[in-house]
């Protein structure tokens, strides 16, 4: 007898149309030898068979916006940090493309996409505040690059999925194609900015 999953297909689509509604994140799916429905948003066993069931748009608002408006701001935080101030354009570039006001679907915030705890452990106030957001986002990425040595991939990939997430993988760029696509998008700005050329 072939066993059944015991989700039935009316949670499931709760599930995945609830979180599609809301926007929060990928939804992966994966049905074990019994037949056991597992539904996670982060597929920490990359042994199992987890498929993509629902993606997450990346930007909920996504105007464009100026990048060349924030050069000030970026040199200042370049300077305090010793952070490369193309990387963090393309950073920025990635995160936002320049709309101070852009919000992800998970609550990130501003022109480097802060998570509200980030943000708190880094005492911005206002995340939407261009010079408060670019200085506390800087500020983190000297804490990775210091974490990780100055290893440029695992240091996006941890500030794309979170520091725990690469060591979770023994500092390796975890296997979610959001953060594998992510750190391929950072390198190819920042290559276009040293480049001198524009990226719009």
């Amino acid at each position: 007898m072939t066993s059944k999953p015991t989700v039935s297909f009316f949670i499931l689509a709760i599930v995945i149309f609830g979180a599609a509604s809301m926007g929060q994140a990928d939804i992966y799916k994966y049905v074990d030898p019994e037949g056991v429905i597992h539904l996670t948003n982060v597929p920490t066993d990359h042994r199992l068979p987890y498929i993509l069931v629902m993606r997450e748009k990346r930007v909920i608002l996504q105007l464009k916006g100026d990048n060349a408006l924030y050069d000030d701001l970026i040199a200042r935080a370049s300077e305090k940090y010793s952070v490369d101030s193309t990387l963090i354009k393309a950073i920025i570039k990635a995160e936002s493309n320049f709309n101070h006001r852009a919000v992800s679907p998970v609550g990130a915030r501003g022109l480097m996409q802060l998570m509200p705890t980030t943000a708190a452990a880094l005492r911005v106030k206002d995340s939407f505040h261009p010079e408060n957001n670019i200085d506390g986002g800087v500020r983190y990425l000297r804490y990775l690059m210091n974490l990780f040595n100055g290893n440029l991939p695992l240091v996006l990939a941890a500030y794309n999925a979170g520091e725990n997430a690469v060591l979770r993988y023994n500092n390796r760029i975890p296997p979610y194609q959001e953060t594998q696509t992510y750190v391929r998008r950072v390198l190819h700005h920042l290559n276009r900015y040293n480049s001198g050329n524009r990226v719009h």
